[in-house]
C-alpha cells in the first residue's frame, strides 16, 4: 500500500508549497506554530479553488487544551456545518472532559452535525487518559479516522501504542503525527505497518518587512515580531522520498 503524506498548513503559500513538495492531502489550520486552531473559511476556499488535493479542516476553538466552553461548543458545531457545506473532505476535532476522558455526549453532536462528511479524532486523543479505551469508544461513535503520535512527542517513541491501535483499527484510518525524521520512517513502518503520516514541518524565515521599529507597541511573548513560519519543503520532500522508497 502506498504511504500517504498529509501536511498541516496555515497559509495559502504553504498549501502550494506542500503540494509541490509531495503532499497527498492537506489539513488546514490557523496558528500552527501554537498548535493550531480553526482556520478562516476564505482560506479554505482559496486552497480549494486552486489545488486539487483532499482537504481536511481542523476545528478547535482555542490554543492549548481540549476542553471547551458552551459558547465554544456552539462555535464548533457551526464551523463543522460551514466546512461541510463548503465541501471539505473531512474535519479533525476532539473534545475532552476536565478529567481527561473523551467528551462523548458533545462529540456525538459534532458527528451528527457532520452528516456524511468524514470525522477524524484529532490530537485530543494524545492528551486523554486511558487511550485504548478512548480508541474503542471513538470507533463505536463513528469516527472514521484518528490522528496520534502514540501519546509521545516523537511518534517513534509511541510506536508500541500505535502498532496496537493499527492492529485493532477495524477500518478506521490512523494517521501518525508527532515528530519523525525521514530516516526513521522505514523502521517505524516495519514495526507499526503505518501507511499515513501527518505533520506540519515548519521552519523559521525572516519577515519581508524592511521598515522595523526599534520598539514595537504589540510585542509578542517570544519577541519574534519579524519571524515568519513557513512550510519546510525540504523536509516534506525528504519524507516523501523516504515513504516512496520504503
Amino acid at each position: 500500500m502506498k504511504a500517504v503524506l498529509e501536511v498541516c498548513v496555515d497559509t495559502v503559500d504553504s498549501a502550494f508549497e506542500a503540494q509541490r513538495a509531495g503532499a497527498d492531502r492537506l489539513v488546514l489550520c490557523s496558528g500552527l506554530v501554537l498548535g493550531g486552531t480553526t482556520p478562516n473559511i476564505n482560506f479554505y476556499y482559496e486552497v480549494r479553488n486552486h489545488l486539487d488535493l483532499p482537504i481536511s479542516v481542523l476545528v478547535k476553538p482555542h490554543f492549548g487544551d481540549y476542553c471547551c466552553s458552551p459558547v465554544e461548543f456552539e462555535m464548533m458545531k457551526d464551523d463543522i456545518a460551514l466546512f461541510r457545506d463548503a465541501g471539505a473532505d473531512a474535519v479533525q476535532t476532539g473534545i475532552l472532559t476536565p478529567d481527561g476522558t473523551l467528551d462523548i455526549l458533545r462529540m456525538d453532536e459534532l458527528i451528527v452535525q457532520a452528516q456524511e462528511m468524514k470525522m477524524v479524532l484529532g490530537r485530543a486523543f494524545d492528551e486523554c487518559r486511558e487511550p485504548e479505551e478512548a480508541f474503542q469508544r471513538a470507533k463505536m461513535m463513528g469516527f472514521g479516522g484518528l490522528v496520534t503520535s502514540g501519546q509521545c512527542r516523537r511518534s517513534y517513541d509511541g510506536r508500541s501504542l500505535i502498532a496496537r491501535l493499527l492492529l485493532n483499527a477495524d477500518g478506521m484510518e490512523i494517521a501518525v503525527a508527532g515528530e519523525m525524521e525521514p530516516h526513521e520512517f522505514a523502521a517505524f513502518r516495519r514495526v507499526t505497518a503505518a501507511s499515513v503520516c501527518q505533520s506540519n514541518w515548519l521552519k523559521k524565515a525572516d519577515s519581508p518587512m524592511q521598515y522595523r521599529k526599534k520598539r514595537r507597541l504589540l510585542e509578542p511573548a517570544d519577541g519574534q515580531n519579524y519571524t515568519v513560519w513557513q512550510t519546510d519543503t525540504q523536509k516534506i520532500a525528504a519524507m516523501r522520498a523516504a515513504m516512496d522508497g520504503e
